[in-house]
């Protein structure tokens, strides 16, 4: 294989793995918090069950994330010494200040796992507060590093070498802010709806219908929260893109052709030979409303750009459509659920309905996959923005095929383990599980 596509597809499959334990590792903390939070002030120990429920798989994760991230770590010094070499003393502060929030929320944690018997109530509900601000703080120093990547900042340019470097402008770069807030709101809208699907199939199998119901109704509160939320952030990042990243937004948007009252493409199959997207549906002006927030404004198209500097549609497109495309499933099963549920006055048990939950809850994880996929594809051909092209940044290194094997190897035996421990049977609710034996139930 290729020296730069094995490379690619590498950190590809490892941060496609990454996400999705780093992502449940956000939102189970905020879910812990919420469910001790009920519990102390209510009194109704079935949160606080549901909560001891749920610590088992998010100790689980948070040591699978901690792995996989270490492994992301190795992947950058050996597949892109070129890169790390160019960015290293910039982006080495988030990733400093990020392994501190790393070990913030592995000592509380681990306070909150062991403090059962020996913590009161309240302390143990403090204890997921820094659980929770760790854990988001942990991915939004992490993406500043992607954000700089797009838009880099915090240094000069003197003979192809960076200078007058500035660590903290780096960190502070352009694009992190957005880039951090929609991701946070999209981990916390895609563990809500994954943690809302195991409930609707249990309820499906009728297991304990009240307990199921209750967690099946926070789950898909904390899901259902976010979720405008994810949509209002999502549109500002794109309105930075349109600003910011403009071949980007022609990518996204499979957007051919420079104009004024450009229209929104939805769907479709992107021909760069041609310049036309084949079965799409196009809705006049919207683009550039939604870019410029003028209808006849105009929007730079890929023609507007060098062919070798400019993302390739095909990649980004779909994906793009994919991401939008799963936010309204998921809120169109939300609304239908919080319908029924203002309607009939208690957790709503149709069979159609929870089907429906069932079908929707991965998709907060295809959205969140998607969206990473449209960032990086979305950049191409650079990893540093305008600076450094991902061919001048991998290795020389050979048989990177011969590593990629070995780790997508790891990653799938790593995973299935996972799976096998977290889809073990647990004690019912109120009980504890022989002390022999570690068993998780999400």
């Amino acid at each position: 294989m290729d020296n730069l596509l094995a490379a690619r597809t590498l950190m590809g499959v490892s941060l496609a793995f990454h996400i999705i334990y780093a992502t449940i590792g956000i939102g189970l903390p905020l879910m812990l918090m919420i469910a001790e939070g009920i519990a102390l002030r209510t009194g109704n120990d079935l949160y606080h069950q549901l909560a001891r429920r749920w610590v088992r798989p998010a100790g689980l994760l948070f040591a699978i994330g901690a792995v996989s991230g270490t492994i992301l770590s190795f992947e950058l010094g050996f597949l892109w010494p070129r890169f790390m070499a160019f960015s290293g003393a910039l982006i080495g502060l988030a990733f400093t200040i990020e392994g501190f929030a790393f070990f913030t929320e592995a000592i509380f944690l681990a306070l909150y796992i062991y403090g059962e018997k020996r913590l009161s109530r309240r302390a143990l509900f403090l204890c997921t507060i820094p659980i929770t601000i760790a854990a988001a703080a942990s991915a939004a120093f992490v993406i500043s590093a992607n954000g700089w990547m797009n838009t880099p900042s915090g240094f000069a340019l003197i003979n192809g070498v960076p200078a007058d470097l500035h660590p903290l402008r780096a960190l502070a770069n352009p694009a992190w802010a957005h880039e951090a807030v929609h991701g946070t709101f999209a981990a916390y809208v895609a563990t809500g709806f994954a943690v809302a699907g195991v409930y609707a199939w249990s309820l499906l199998r009728r297991d304990d219908i009240p307990y199921q119901k209750q967690a099946l109704t926070l789950a898909l509160a904390v899901g259902s929260f976010f979720l405008p939320l994810m949509f209002l952030t999502g549109d500002w990042a794109a309105s930075f893109v349109a600003r910011h990243q403009k071949p980007k937004l022609a990518a996204m948007e499979a957007h051919f052709t420079t104009m004024a009252g450009a229209p929104l493409v939805i769907g479709g199959w992107p021909d760069p030979a041609s310049g036309q997207v084949r079965y799409a549906v196009k809705i006049p002006k919207l683009l550039s409303v939604l870019a410029h927030r003028d209808p006849n404004s105009v929007v730079e198209g890929l023609d507007a750009f060098p062919a070798d500097t400019a993302p390739d549609p095909r990649l980004v497109h779909p994906f793009f459509d994919l991401m939008v495309g799963s936010f309204f499933i998921m809120a169109a099963v939300s609304c239908w659920f919080w319908w029924h549920r203002w309607l009939d006055r208690d957790v709503p048990g149709e069979r159609r309905l929870v089907r429906a939950i069932l079908i929707a809850s991965p998709f907060g994880m295809i959205a969140l996959e998607s969206g990473w996929f449209v960032t990086e594809f979305g950049r191409q051909p650079w990893i540093v923005q305008r600076h450094m092209t991902v061919a001048q940044g991998v290795t020389s290194h050979p048989d990177i095929d011969l590593v990629l094997a070995a780790f997508v190897t790891v990653y799938v035996l790593m995973t299935i383990g996972l799976l096998k421990l977290l889809l073990r049977p647990a004690s019912a609710p109120g009980t504890e599980p022989p002390k022999e034996s570690f068993h998780v139930d999400p």
